[in-house]
């Protein structure tokens, strides 16, 4: 199987990026599933029913998201409904949505997607380790190719986190910083790994926000409403490939194309 991982998408200059060059990514690789982290899809800033409809509609799949998830209002009952869209798995008990999923592709095989949030410099959730350990192990009754959005700040807790699943499941990814790392490997147990699979959306930005008001943050210290830069959009990608019988990744890959 192979899987194609979007990172962190951004505002309406990343849904262009992936409406743009997806297509062709889906057919040159010969994707069999799309996963994106769309939690910034909507102005930069959380995720709604019309931003999300515009990413499945391009090609995408299944949406992960972090914790940015609730930003937007709106995204409580959409959540609760619509089931392609995950939020952190390790969110208490009663939170609305779902942390993992179970997808057929068109090919008959079934991959499990996890989302998971890390704890440091984040929100105080439930135990990543613990919750990510039991939750594979559900999983795997039903499939051994298993993946999981890793958002989290932290790159220590990021590895540690990749070394401790590795062997459980196909495939670690991580979210949130924004900026894509050099670390892409296959762990010892067969699994895949990579610190931040970066961003998609403006190229010319400080992580998708406008540079001249993220630098008159620093320089200020006055706070003040952001807005998405312009310009040429950026899209950042891994492709995964997992052999189906072992659930072991083969294969992972690190993409960076942009959007005139």
């Amino acid at each position: 199987m192979k899987i194609l991982f979007i990172g962190d998408i951004v505002g309406k200059t990343g849904r262009q990026a992936v409406s743009a060059l997806l297509p062709n990514l889906t057919s040159r690789y010969k994707i069999d599933v799309v996963i994106a982290n769309g939690e910034n899809a909507a102005a930069g800033f959380g995720i709604t029913e019309r931003t999300a409809a515009d990413l499945f509609n391009s090609g995408v799949h299944i949406i992960t998201t972090g914790n940015h998830v609730w930003d937007k209002k709106e995204a409580v009952p959409y959540l609760a409904k619509e089931h392609r869209i995950l939020r952190p798995l390790n969110y208490p008990d009663g939170t609305p949505g779902i942390g993992s999923l179970i997808y057929t592709t068109p090919g008959k095989e079934k991959i499990a997607v996890m989302n998971v949030s890390g704890r440091v410099f984040m929100n105080t959730l439930n135990c990543p380790f613990r919750a990510g350990k039991d939750e594979a192990a559900k999983l795997r009754e039903t499939t051994k190719i298993i993946f999981i959005d890793f958002h989290a700040e932290a790159t220590s807790e990021k590895v540690a986190f990749g070394y401790y699943m590795d062997g459980s499941v196909s495939a670690v990814v991580g979210t949130h910083t924004h900026v894509q790392t050099a670390d892409e490997k296959i762990l010892p147990g067969g699994t895949a790994y990579i610190t931040d699979a970066g961003m998609t959306g403006p190229q010319v930005s400080v992580i998708g926000i406008d540079k001249e008001e993220i630098i008159e943050r620093f320089l200020s210290h006055m706070p003040r409403k952001y807005t998405v830069a312009g310009g040429t959009g950026l899209l950042s990608a891994v492709v995964i490939e997992v052999d189906g019988k072992s659930g072991r990744a083969t294969g992972i890959q690190r993409l960076q194309l942009t959007n005139p």
